[in-house]
């Protein structure tokens, strides 16, 4: 019998995890280009889905980065710099507000993650997203659930999706004041339902979601 040891990353084991794992499983068997893609925005009342692909160099890993609803915002924005920086290839895609209320939020979300990847300079070798598979994606690909505290790649895409569009939505709040953006990112918090209540909807509120939402409370 051949002892395999402890699994990296179990209780017992030592050392601390291999953020690479799950890539270095591709790179050992010669699939180099390996696309991370992930999204963020699909639950706000306001503003766009944004959606990232982040190709990692090989053995290349972004120290610290994890999950990016594990970090603050401070630490966001120096990990995707960082990112952005020493990654193979990052591109993004979005999809507006008209386009959630014309096609709902789940192929807006698709149509996102397709523009990031089409966004590539080369094609991947392989597609992996975080959450289910994406019907109509377009590329054959991996979806993982919580992929993106499993897959360094989808990691890095999650901070980056996050880091772009938070900053886009603090321009908006310099627009359009009043409904918070520059601290809810335009998720649906009571302040900012009320003050939905009280000045209206603007262009870049999500119509569909305005009705289905505020009608809850």
């Amino acid at each position: 019998m051949v002892s395999r040891g402890t699994p990296p990353g179990s209780s017992d084991d030592p050392r601390p995890p291999d953020p690479l794992a799950y890539e270095r499983g591709f790179w050992g068997r010669g699939v180099s280009t390996i696309a991370g893609v992930d999204e963020v925005g699909r639950g706000p009342l306001a503003g766009p889905v944004v959606a990232c692909a982040v190709v990692l160099e090989p053995g290349v890993a972004i120290e610290g980065a994890t999950d990016s609803k594990a970090l603050d915002s401070r630490r966001r924005r120096v990990l995707a710099a960082a990112i952005r920086q020493r990654a193979a290839a990052v591109s993004l895609g979005a999809a507006s507000v008209r386009e959630i209320d014309r096609l709902n939020i789940l192929r807006a979300t698709t149509l996102a993650m397709r523009r990031a990847l089409k966004g590539l300079p080369r094609r991947p070798d392989h597609v992996v997203v975080d959450g289910l598979p994406v019907r109509g994606l377009d590329w054959e690909h991996e979806a993982l659930v919580g992929g993106d505290g499993l897959v360094h790649s989808i990691s890095c895409a999650s901070i980056v999706a996050k880091v772009v569009r938070d900053d886009l939505m603090v321009r908006l709040a310099g627009r359009y004041p009043g409904f918070g953006w520059e601290t809810n990112a335009g998720y649906g918090t009571p302040a900012h339902r009320a003050a939905v209540d009280e000045l209206g909807s603007t262009p870049h509120h999500r119509q569909t979601f305005l009705g289905l939402q505020l009608d809850l409370f």
